[in-house]
């Protein structure tokens, strides 16, 4: 059978290969590309038969409905492509976030800077393709009895993410909807229709928590140290970064060379964990006064971004995580605090191939500022999963087995390496900044710690890799913390002391009585027995698990197993024996109040 016979013998898969060409060749590019994984594909294979279902319907009006529903397919593909060959990303709601906070004349600046001359010859060959194909699209000769069948088989798997969940899972409509524009996202042209109905959800709701945030007092008796001095404080958020894979704190792989060269610059704390292993529960902890004991502190009072606003410094929050999504709406109004926001991360979904060397211009820009006191927030990707999308080929140090430990089987070593290597990488990354800021600033400082810890095949007894709060393992909650101060910060607020608090029990839940300290702040509710490098520092419970459930929290180290922190030749690091189902990432079941402060607005 000749090619050019195809469209008219197989009418239907004809129409269906037009209809798939707008979303299912940009998902294969990136899959090609290495970028991301073959979600996008799968979605974009099932949904194409969207258009089908009308075509069906009028058979005889099959090219006139093509051209009609092809059309927005086409602006919506030229749109995902358009924005990958400028920005090397996926279009996404995070996309049209930017393009609202952004004026004019800075997108258009920033659009030509990336634009090359080939850039409008591969959009113009992308078109071509399906006007091809549409012209060639014949009219279905079918019979009523199966254009029907397909129609019905069409709209099941169209409508199946809705179905699924709303009434064989039971959960809600809003759930469903929820569900069912996730699925079709990835597909021309309910990219640009998800993107923009997701945003103006997430722009609400945040929206909403920062007109409550503003009505917060200030804190009481504030004062500050030197708050006339230039200073520069950089606070560095890394992710899902277990500290024992690190060479800096023993690991036998050498995973972290950088830092292990400057770690004589460096105070490295070996006992910090943190409350929560998931990113935005973990964060709400960390940069407010809240903590799993008293976890409506996060919306009642200021936050750290709050407090240093009222010392006086320049904000800069620089991402490299993903901007707006419904998880992440939180950061995204904490970074609304800052004076300056830098989003580099706008893909879909946190499962695309993003590498944190691109937060390093962007600091030093920011260093760049002429503002006296500055603050600048940096939130890396760091060891998230797929590790190997989070360090370019030149990272894969670690290929083989060699220093893996006994238990690692052939089918776990590739993932195990890769998280290895995503550590090598960020080891790079952390180090990199540092430079950057020893090389700018005087009277700085830097602080780098880990969000929350990772499982990955780290001990015998659970082979899995993940983390899950209701099967808790010390891989989830170890996390580094390391301070990095420059010779006229260490001399004028004597560092040296710092050295012998590196092992004291710490929970990043305190760590704006730490950041305070640093920074040289001191208000009424100030606890120096929660500062980590306070004489007055006192050891405190360091709770973990989900604050809404608290007769379920534990103090860390949590007593499961009479044979806890024991070492073994079963143990990579200190463990405990759970019982596990399975590896959680980022979506946990518990979102504890930041999900319910979203939908309720309470107050930031």
């Amino acid at each position: 059978m000749s090619k050019s016979s195809f469209s008219k013998n197989h009418p239907i898969l004809w129409i269906y290969f037009f209809f798939l060409y707008f979303s299912g060749s940009f998902q294969l590019l990136l899959l090609t590309t290495g970028m991301t994984g073959t979600v996008g594909l799968r979605q974009s294979i099932l949904l194409g038969v969207i258009g089908l279902i009308p075509i069906l319907l009028f058979p005889s009006r099959a090219k006139f409905l093509a051209a009609l529903f092809g059309l927005p397919m086409l602006l919506g593909a030229l749109a995902s492509l358009g924005y990958w060959l400028i920005y090397g990303q996926e279009f996404s709601q995070s996309t049209i976030f930017i393009i609202f906070e952004s004026n004019a004349a800075e997108s258009f600046e920033f659009i030509s800077s990336y634009l090359r001359w080939w850039h409008p010859l591969v959009l113009t060959g992308f078109c071509l393709i399906p006007f091809w194909m549409w012209k060639k699209i014949q009219p279905v000769a079918a019979s009523l009895r199966y254009r029907m069948t397909l129609i019905i088989i069409f709209t099941l798997i169209t409508c199946w993410p809705i179905i699924n969940t709303r009434l064989i899972e039971g959960a809600s409509l809003s759930a469903g909807w929820y569900h069912q524009m996730i699925r079709m996202e990835p597909v021309a042209p309910w990219n640009l229709v998800v993107g923009f109905i997701k945003y103006q959800q997430q722009l609400t709701s945040m929206n909403n928590i920062l007109d409550a945030n503003n009505q917060l007092p200030p804190l009481a008796d504030f004062k500050e140290k030197n708050a006339d001095a230039e200073k520069t404080f950089v606070l560095v958020i890394g992710e899902s970064t277990n500290r024992q894979r690190m060479s800096l704190y023993g690991y036998s792989r050498k995973t972290t060379p950088m830092l292990d060269t400057i770690r004589d610059e460096l105070t490295v704390f070996d006992d910090v964990v943190t409350a929560r292993p998931y990113t935005i529960e973990a964060l709400q902890q960390v940069l407010s006064f809240a903590n799993s004991k008293n976890p409506n502190d996060f919306f009642d009072k200021p936050t750290l971004l709050n407090m240093m606003k009222q010392a006086g410094y320049e904000i800069t929050w620089i991402t490299n995580q993903q901007t707006q999504t419904r998880r992440n709406t939180m950061l995204t109004t904490l970074s609304q605090l800052a004076d300056h926001q830098i989003y580099l991360n706008n893909n879909r979904n946190q499962n695309f191939r993003q590498y944190d060397d691109v937060v390093i211009q962007p600091l030093i820009e920011a260093l760049d500022s002429s503002a006296k006191k500055k603050l600048i927030v940096i939130h890396l990707l760091g060891t998230h999963r797929k590790y190997s999308y989070r360090y370019p080929p030149s990272f894969a140090k670690f290929t083989t087995a060699e220093s893996a430990p006994s238990w690692i089987s052939e089918d776990l070593l590739e993932e195990y390496n890769s998280y290895d290597n995503a550590i090598l990488y960020n080891d790079y990354v952390v180090a990199e900044l540092i430079k950057c800021l020893k090389m700018k600033s005087r009277n700085s400082l830097l602080v780098y710690f880990s969000d929350h810890g990772e499982e990955v095949f780290d001990t015998s007894e659970q082979l899995f890799t993940g983390r899950n709060e209701a099967a808790p393992l010390p891989a989830m909650y170890t996390v580094p913390f390391i301070i990095w101060a420059s010779p006229e910060y260490k001399s004028e607020n004597h560092t040296d002391r710092w050295q012998h608090y590196a092992h004291r029990p710490y929970s990043t839940a305190d760590f704006i009585y730490t950041w305070a300290d640093i920074t040289g702040i001191n208000f009424k509710s100030m606890d120096l027995t929660r500062s980590l490098i306070s004489s007055q520092f006192t050891p405190h419970p360091r709770w973990i698990g989900n604050p809404e459930n608290p007769k379920n929290l534990q103090d860390y180290p949590f007593d499961i197993d009479e044979k806890m922190f024991t070492k073994t030749k079963d143990r990579l690091q200190p463990s405990i024996r759970v019982t596990n189902t399975g590896a959680m990432g980022d979506k946990s079941k518990n979102t504890a109040k930041a999900a319910s402060a979203i939908s309720s607005a309470k107050a930031f």
